[in-house]
């Protein structure tokens, strides 16, 4: 076979070599959207910073448009009043403005060092109230580095990051993508409140604590047409292989109103911290809030809390028990003992009570009986319904030997025979107050 031969046979096998497309669109086929298109469609423009190009997409929402049952405006101005206490809700760590929230769309649902995030949305309130959403896109793979460098500048400008399950997914996809191209991932030194964890504890007892059903259920906003998530790499995917751009309108407005909503739930906590239980929708609310407090070591307002709970919980015995749980060590510290006590009777007679707890909470009565209002009876009796509860030999050890303490007081020299008739001794004339 002579050489023109082999070249030939070579070419028609791998194809003619084409030039690189200096097109920010890879094109695939013939009908394709050209830079224009991709500009008219989306809405967007091309920007430098530093030298890197990205195709970026903003939007501002006025102060007077809505989302859900407030205006943007007042959404502003409730984040603002509250962020102070933005530390409450991080966790302790210190947060301090200006506060980005930062939402991924990305090419796999589960992560993975093959994910790419091909749409990076920020958003923020600007000094009149407006919200202000600039998403990043990636319109072709060859370009990834220079977008992760355009979001580093955005990010640089900031005190902290809020994000939604942001800490489990999309800071771990960005530090992939940064790591893959030795960069460094700015947000890793940043405050970061992931607004999934206190979500979960204050409004966890619904059905599912997913954005969507978190800005209907405590927003009221809802939305119409909206693109479903698992179609969002499908989408992607379709523009990569075509270049048509329309395909992706709805994801940008999804990542939007997502990105809006995350600042809308935030901006609901922070107001539930600064203004207090008697800010709370529900029991739920006031009890979470009490674990806020409670963990911020602000004992006075987690008990204001916990009571706010316990009286609008009559009808949710799980909600009532833990905040009565949580309740009665914070008035024993405080050396409310006769409260503390309270909250226990409260506890043994809330039906359903799980039994670990009832025996936690009769030891408590036993020990409080004994040595503070030295009725021997009551503490034998709280005592004897302990042991009733206990399962392992190590708790009926440590009972056997308090109730022989107490009957050694009592002037009594056997325990034998005693027996509880499962009704447990009243504690009388205790009220909750904070």
């Amino acid at each position: 076979m002579d050489s023109s031969t082999f070249v030939r046979r070579l070419r028609d096998v791998v194809g003619t070599a084409r030039p690189r497309s200096t097109s920010p669109v890879s094109h695939a086929v013939s009908d394709v959207r050209t830079d224009r298109d991709l500009k008219r469609v989306l809405r967007g423009e091309w920007r430098s910073w530093s030298g890197a190009s990205c195709f970026v997409v903003e939007r501002r929402q006025e102060p007077s448009a809505r989302h859900g049952r407030d205006p943007v405006g007042t959404i502003a101005a409730r984040f603002a009043e509250g962020s102070a206490g933005a530390a409450l809700i991080a966790g302790g760590r210190p947060a301090r403005p200006p506060f980005l929230f930062l939402d991924l769309e990305t090419t796999g649902l589960s992560g993975g060092a093959g994910t790419h995030a091909f749409l990076v949305g920020c958003g923020w309130f600007d000094v009149n109230g407006a919200f202000v959403t600039r998403q990043f896109l990636l319109t072709r793979y060859a370009d990834e580095r220079e977008l992760l460098a355009a979001v580093t500048e955005e990010i640089a400008t900031v005190g902290a990051l809020v994000s939604f399950n942001g800490k489990s997914f999309d800071a771990p996809v960005l530090e992939t993508r940064y790591s893959f191209h030795r960069l460094e991932w700015i947000g890793a030194s940043l405050p970061h409140i992931d607004v999934l964890h206190p979500a979960r504890r204050f409004w966890g007892m619904r059905e599912s604590c997913s954005l969507t059903v978190l800005e209907s259920e405590i927003l009221g906003a809802r939305r119409v047409d909206d693109v479903p998530g698992f179609e969002i790499p499908g989408r992607y995917f379709q523009f990569v292989r075509s270049g048509d751009a329309r395909p992706l309108v709805d994801v940008l407005e999804h990542n939007r109103l997502d990105l809006l909503s995350l600042a809308g739930l935030t901006a609901r906590l922070l107001e539930l911290v600064r203004l207090g239980p008697g800010s709370a929708r529900d029991a739920g609310e006031a009890l979470a809030l009490g674990a806020v407090y409670a963990r911020a070591g602000l004992p006075a307002r987690a008990r204001e809390a916990y009571t706010t709970a316990i009286a609008a919980s009559t009808r949710l015995p799980a909600v009532r028990i833990e905040a009565l749980r949580a309740l009665a060590p914070l008035l024993r510290r405080d050396r409310r003992y006769d409260q503390a006590a309270a909250c226990w009777q409260l506890l043994v007679s809330v039906r359903g009570c799980p039994a670990h707890i009832v025996r936690e909470a009769t030891e408590a009565l036993a020990i409080h009986h004994e040595h503070r209002v030295r009725d021997f009876a009551a503490a034998k009796a709280f005592a004897l319904r302990s042991l009733d509860a206990g399962e392992h030999a190590r708790w009926t050890e440590a009972v056997r030997h308090r109730l022989a303490r107490i009957q050694k007081k009592m002037g009594k020299s056997e325990v034998s025979g005693l027996k509880f008739d499962g009704e447990s001794p009243q504690t009388p004339n205790l009220r909750l107050e904070t």
